[in-house]
């Protein structure tokens, strides 16, 4: 019975490929990028190969890149490429959403220098993208496979993301290590989330028990968001931060119990990456 079923997803893994876009400026860009990484270290020029070369576009790279990372003696790196090409067919904004985490990455983060080194090595930027794989099969009544992939992605990547969280796009889970996002938690466009963050409960409850987390909301190392509680669009969480309470739009917060300081933030503590607190 399994090998039926993974034999069937691989059957069709060239027709798929061909219904594949090849990918905007994204995928050209990237191939350029890891022409130039082969070139500067030739070591590299097998996985450069195999990573993008031997794929016709964004999508199909993605399949491989996460299969590759999460292939076990359960479930093969093949047949997870397969799965996972059946996602991202089904629900063409998994891709769209990982090349826009992708582009944000490189706009964000200062040790970031292109698209390839998060593509290829950022396990913030993995588990994201598996996560979004396994929240299409939650929702498609496929719970204990997308259980198999959170699983294999909390092993490989150091990260806990219950397949039923929402994300929205433009994420960066910088390092990623340590990173816990709960069942009924809610992360919108535009968060930036560092190390050792919890989006948790605070105890037993059941139903909706986690943080929504808004637009441009920035989380410093360390920050535990916990409860059904809100932390509005624009705010910042300061590093070793406990939240037990709403936080409003376009403030920070700090402390334990965390509590605001510093004047109304004027941008996008995400997007400027800036956890400093200003003072009054």
């Amino acid at each position: 019975m399994w090998t039926a079923g993974c034999e069937e997803l691989q059957a069709s893994m060239a027709t798929r490929r061909r219904r594949f876009a090849p990918g905007s400026g994204i995928w050209a860009q990237m191939i350029a990028e890891g022409t130039e990484m082969a070139a500067r270290e030739p070591l590299l020029s097998r996985a450069v190969d195999l990573t993008l070369l031997a794929h016709e576009g964004f999508a199909d790279a993605l399949a491989h890149r996460l299969a590759a990372k999460l292939g076990d003696a359960d479930i093969g790196a093949e047949c997870l490429a397969a799965l996972m090409a059946d996602a991202m067919e089904e629900e063409p904004d998994i891709v769209a959403a990982a090349a826009e985490d992708l582009t944000a990455i490189r706009e964000r983060d200062p040790a970031c220098p292109d698209l390839v080194t998060p593509f290829f090595y950022f396990k913030g930027f993995h588990a994201t993208q598996v996560h979004r794989v396994s929240h299409w099969l939650w929702r498609h009544g496929r719970q204990h496979l997308a259980r198999h992939l959170q699983s294999r992605a909390s092993e490989m990547f150091g990260l806990d993301i219950h397949p039923a969280a929402r994300l929205g796009r433009r994420i960066l889970i910088d390092h990623g290590t340590a990173v816990v996002i709960g069942e009924t938690a809610v992360v919108e466009d535009d968060v930036s989330i560092l190390q050792d963050v919890t989006l948790g409960g605070t105890g037993k409850e059941c139903g909706d028990r986690h943080p929504k987390i808004r637009r441009g909301v920035l989380l410093g190392a360390g920050a535990k968001v916990l409860g059904n509680i809100e932390v509005g669009e624009g705010a910042r969480v300061g590093a070793g931060s406990i939240v037990l309470a709403n936080v409003a739009p376009f403030t920070t917060v700090v402390g334990v119990p965390a509590r605001p300081v510093g004047p109304r933030n004027t941008t996008m503590p995400a997007l400027t990456m800036d956890q400093t607190v200003a003072q009054e």
